[in-house]
């Protein structure tokens, strides 16, 4: 297995400004619906233990139509086309998945893992390093598809977001991408990855092939700014709980997947993931205090700071968290 990269103060992922709204209120569907409905559910064939219940999908169905006729109330032929033509088996997962049934999450964890980690290593790329940046990417989805969010005390999952317009597994590519992509204008600081005729970012591209001018050990403040983010991540590290500081080390330090933490930390592997998540934003809100409060930076130097962190450098986290493990 490669190593992962020691660097668990990489940003929050976010996903597009259609997922951070959630999701309207819709109205039922009229009783001339009925039969389409019920071909839904029976194509669907959700198995008894996801706990699914007939109500509950149709509630989902009736997003589903609401996100596909937003402006406009259809007549009830072109809703019923519309629900004909849905993936209805994986949506009912997703609604399962969302309402938080075990059964269905160890389901859809055995059935779209490994297709969640090829369709992150497509994205990311190949080689050893980024193909750590691929299963951090692939296994940090997890938190949100199972839910972070919490809004009048309800879970706020991104399945909620999916629909059944396509298949799941063409969705969750679609969402790494997006992530993927969010994550490369954050870093370059919003630069268009495309000018307005479609050709490459030439500076986004310098970035896949990088030349002496552009590496950043040329720039006389990054050996100030790569000793200044150790000694912060090395405290902030410190500063942990115990147990989170244990998830650290397994994840980091011993390479291993998010379900074997979960065996070890007696958790599910969706809460192993989300609490994984919510450990990295607690790093990186601490590192960036350090460097502004302690260190005195301006928000440009917090930026430049924390771009050391954005490649391969000598932080040899194992050292930091290895104490973790005994306890």
């Amino acid at each position: 297995m490669t190593s992962r990269p020691a660097q668990p103060i990489a940003a929050p992922r976010t996903g597009p400004v259609s997922e951070r709204v959630a999701p309207a209120a819709t109205a039922p569907f009229p009783a001339a619906l009925a039969a389409a409905v019920e071909r839904c559910w029976s194509k669907a064939a959700a198995p008894s233990e996801w706990n699914l219940t007939r109500e509950q999908f149709q509630a989902a169905l009736e997003r589903s139509a609401a996100k596909r006729f937003p402006d406009r109330a259809p007549d009830a032929k072109k809703i019923e086309a519309h629900l004909d033509a849905l993936h209805a088996n994986d949506l009912a997962l997703a609604c399962a998945c969302s309402l938080g049934s075990p059964a269905a999450w160890d389901f859809f964890v055995a059935q779209f893992r490994p297709e969640l980690y090829r369709a992150a290593r497509a994205i990311a790329g190949y080689s050893a390093w980024q193909d750590a940046n691929a299963r951090e990417l692939a296994d940090s989805l997890y938190a949100d598809l199972y839910g972070l969010r919490e809004s009048e005390g309800c879970r706020k999952s991104l399945f909620d977001y999916f629909h059944g317009r396509s298949k799941l597994s063409t969705w969750l590519r679609a969402v790494l991408a997006q992530r993927h992509v969010d994550e490369i204008r954050r870093s370059r600081r919003t630069e268009p990855l495309e000018d307005e005729i479609g050709r490459e970012n030439a500076e986004i591209a310098a970035t896949r092939a990088p030349s002496p001018e552009n590496d950043p050990q040329h720039d006389p403040e990054h050996a100030n700014h790569l000793a200044i983010l150790q000694a912060a991540l090395a405290a902030a590290l410190g500063g942990l709980d115990s147990r989170d500081r244990l998830r650290l080390a397994y994840y980091y330090a011993d390479d291993r997947t998010l379900a074997e933490i979960g065996r070890l930390l007696g958790e599910h592997e969706a809460t192993a993931s989300r609490k994984l998540e919510r450990t990295r934003r607690d790093i990186r809100a601490r590192v960036e205090a350090s460097l502004r409060d302690r260190h005195r930076m301006s928000e440009v130097q917090v930026r430049s700071c924390l771009e050391c962190a954005s490649g391969e450098w000598p932080f040899d986290l194992t050292v930091h968290l290895r104490s973790a493990r005994k306890i």
